[in-house]
């Protein structure tokens, strides 16, 4: 067997009926044994076959095995799974299962891919999206997604990891979809049946640390870790240092099997302020462009989660940047939770929920572009002039800001109703590219808490005390005493609270009819579905309230108008961007005060003296030619 028949440097890929090829690397071993095992018993009965040493630390060599066996590898006197295991039936603790992916019969060879403009991004956690919390079940659920109007599932991480639950960001066999989950190919299952109704998948990877419990890397080399070059998760990943290619290999080679084996259309890339690298070509940018050759006439998307805010990140390459398409904009939810509640606490003291906030997020996407940012004591953000406003990913909720509450309250319920469904509006017809957390569509009263399920009183005691460090400053409490309050992150209570329960559509129809209206209003309305850089501009009308207008050459501009506080009159009106194009008169188009939404029937009002803007509402207008005389 040759190394230039395998599709990828590393793993077990059969090659033949009942005959599959293993490479590994591990520079700490004289020897390598592949153990193949009939079961995942202790007892079971196992062949040992020893692989050929190859340079720079590798091992590889065929043996009859198919897919469905069961292996591992005997370095040092003991055996371990995988490192680039395709699936691990029983957890990260268990033996590898090799997994042949050409078994799977896809459907949907006429897949274009997605691009980032025009996309409704919906965060989805597999475990408590259903009841069930599997693949298959979530399945099901993508017609309704579909139908309603969103375009993209963005799937929190499925590499596996070890205990019964978790939100997956301590994953630890990142080629091995989550056995929690379901086999392999119910995953490919689900990819494929989204895409069959027009919906895109994406994965949230993490590559910028591994879990602290089933990571058996160490026993195979020193260098996948860099000792005393930690993160806030542990230590960092050896993308630069001394024999960081092989590592470097590893992670490209993840994503390129994502990609091609499984036909995910993306990534968003967890945490990248933690990523350690000097390479002279950012490790991201080295997978994301290993992706897209791997998607060959497809198109993906690649989205940063980015701490830092650094716009290279969006920038093409001969630019000094990093080829990704959008990033996530917390500037936009911080603004937004000020807004909504008035909160001061940690990093929401860096803003006030002010007017200003939102007209220059809708401008220019982040509102820090290098000023200093109390809360971290540093600068933050880079210019991010030239960059489209798609790029800017915008959400009033995610799995951290959900979680980030302590008891995991939905912002719906930190806020008034009407507030909430001004804000809504805000985030669904502004010019970025909105994202919305798994059952927020339908005002989901289920919380969304820290949940993992780890078995090691040690590693599970650093991981509560981690948390509790980290929320005191937002409940205002001392470490000791947000201990005792926050629920324990591995009590199965608490992630069976998480899960979502759909009779909550029909039980909260007035704010799933609000989703769904605003959705269908930015899909087909001529310009809210626009994403075009320079033809937004806005104005503040009052110490809560400011409008958007969006500028059209054929004089179809819009007006959003927002109103996070009291009833408030115009008079005189000496606002520009108020006026209407020529000869044409503003109709209301939309307005969260509709009785279908739970409203109370107050509107809008204009005339050319004065402007009168209803309390806690949103309304979005659009001219009409005015009738002669």
């Amino acid at each position: 067997m040759s190394l230039g028949k395998r599709r990828y440097p590393i793993g077990a890929e059969p090659i033949g009926p009942e005959q599959t090829h293993f490479r590994v690397w591990a520079p700490k071993a004289q020897q390598v044994d592949l153990v193949l095992e009939e079961n995942a018993a202790r007892n079971s009965r196992r062949i040992f076959h020893a692989l050929a040493a190859e340079k720079d630390g590798y091992f590889s060599g065929s043996a009859n095995a198919g897919a469905g066996a069961c292996y591992r590898f005997r370095l040092n006197n003991r055996i371990y799974p995988d490192p680039a295991s395709r699936f691990q039936p029983d957890g990260p603790h268990g033996p590898s299962c090799i997994v042949d992916p050409a078994h799977f019969r896809w459907t949907d060879s006429h897949w274009p891919g997605i691009t980032l403009k025009g996309q409704i991004i919906y965060e989805m956690h597999i475990g408590t999206f259903t009841k069930e919390g599997t693949w298959r079940a979530a399945a099901q659920q993508l017609d309704e997604l579909a139908r309603i109007g969103i375009t993209v599932i963005e799937m929190m991480p499925v590499a596996d990891f070890p205990g019964r639950f978790g939100w997956g960001y301590d994953g630890v066999d990142l080629f091995a979809p989550s056995h929690l989950y379901g086999a392999p190919d119910d995953l490919r299952s689900f990819i494929d049946r989204a895409h069959s109704l027009g919906l895109g998948v994406i994965l949230d990877v993490v590559y910028n640390h591994f879990g602290p419990d089933g990571n058996y890397l160490g026993a195979f080399s020193d260098d996948y870790l860099t000792r005393g070059n930690e993160n806030e998760w542990g230590d960092a990943v050896n993308f630069d240092g001394r024999n960081s290619e092989p590592v470097r290999e590893f992670f490209i080679t993840n994503g390129r099997y994502w990609i091609e084996e499984f036909r995910f259309d993306g990534f968003r890339f967890d945490a990248l302020h933690a990523i350690r690298d000097q390479s002279s070509e950012y490790i991201i940018g080295a997978v994301g462009r290993a992706a897209r050759k791997a998607a060959g006439t497809r198109s993906i998307i690649l989205i940063a989660e980015n701490d830092r805010q650094e716009a290279k990140l969006r920038r093409p390459r001969n630019k000094g940047g990093d080829d990704l398409d959008g990033m996530w904009n917390d500037d936009f939810h911080h603004s937004a939770v000020a807004a909504l509640t008035g909160r001061k606490e940690a990093y929401y003291d860096d803003y006030r929920g002010a007017p200003q906030e939102f007209i220059s997020a809708a401008k220019y996407g982040f509102l820090y572009q290098g000023q200093g940012l109390s809360w971290r004591k540093a600068l933050r953000g880079s210019s991010t002039l030239g960059i489209s406003p798609e790029a800017f990913v915008c959400f009033i909720e995610n799995h951290d800001q959900i979680a980030n509450t302590g008891p995991g309250e939905r912002v719906r319920f930190q806020t008034s109703p009407a507030r909430y469904r001004a804000v809504t509006a805000l985030l669904l017809l502004g010019p970025w590219t909105p994202l919305l957390f798994q059952g927020e569509e339908f005002g989901a009263s289920s919380p969304f808490m820290f949940f993992a399920d780890i078995g090691e009183a040690s590693v599970r005691d650093a991981i509560r005390k981690g948390r509790a460090e980290w929320l005191a400053p937002f409940l205002s409490l001392s470490e000791e005493e947000a201990w005792k309050a926050l629920p324990a992150p591995d009590d199965p209570k608490v992630f069976s609270r998480c899960k979502l329960d759909f009779s909550e559509r029909e039980k909260n129809r007035q704010l799933y009819d609000l989703h769904i209206d605003l959705l269908k209003l930015r899909r087909e309305d001529s310009r809210f579905r626009q994403q075009t850089r320079g033809s937004i501009d806005g104005a503040v009308l009052g110490t809560t309230s400011f409008l958007l207008r969006y500028f059209s050459a054929e004089n179809d501009d819009r007006l959003l108008l927002v109103n996070f506080g009291e009833r408030q009159v115009l008079h005189p009106a000496s606002e520009p961007l108020l006026a209407p194009p020529s000869d044409c008169t503003w109709e209301i188009l939309w307005t969260s005060e509709s009785p279908r939404y739970g409203g109370a029937r107050s509107t809008v009002t204009a005339t050319k003296e004065q402007w009168s803007l209803p309390a806690e509402s949103a309304a979005a207008m659009r001219p009409v030619r005015e009738i002669a005389a």
